[in-house]
């Protein structure tokens, strides 16, 4: 599970002087419940204030493909995802939200949040 992170590509910000949102939807993923072996569907919502360094969305789209056939639990999947994303981009804020889809009548929502601690993050009010 540690090579994963190899998938995921960065490029340069054009705009590190700027604090702008980047939010990209991954409406099919897909990971396996590692107690029944029941596949477990998700909306992957990533949100971000990038610095020098913004994901590279095919890779990305790859690295998340890569969970698949893991057995992993959801809160397990959705912190790996912020920490990877982290370590390889380090942006100034960023949230993954995991919106699973509903299972024996109970659904599940999972975010997990990173905010640079040299970065002041004033939040946005949304209307």
């Amino acid at each position: 599970m540690s090579d994963k992170i190899k998938l995921l590509e960065t490029f340069k910000n054009e705009y590190p002087n700027r604090d702008y949102f980047i939010e990209h939807e991954a409406p099919e993923f897909t990971s396996v419940c590692p107690k029944t072996g029941q596949p477990d569907f998700a909306v992957i919502i990533l949100e971000y204030i990038p610095d020098e360094l913004c994901i590279e969305l095919k890779s990305y789209k790859l690295y998340l493909q890569s969970f698949r056939n893991d057995g992993i639990y959801y809160e397990s999947v959705t912190n790996k995802i912020l920490d990877d994303l982290v370590e390889v981009c380090k942006p100034r804020y960023m949230k993954v939200t995991a919106e699973f889809n509903s299972r024996g009548g109970i659904s599940s929502v999972i975010e997990a949040e990173y905010e640079d601690e040299n970065y002041f993050f004033d939040d946005y009010d949304e209307e």
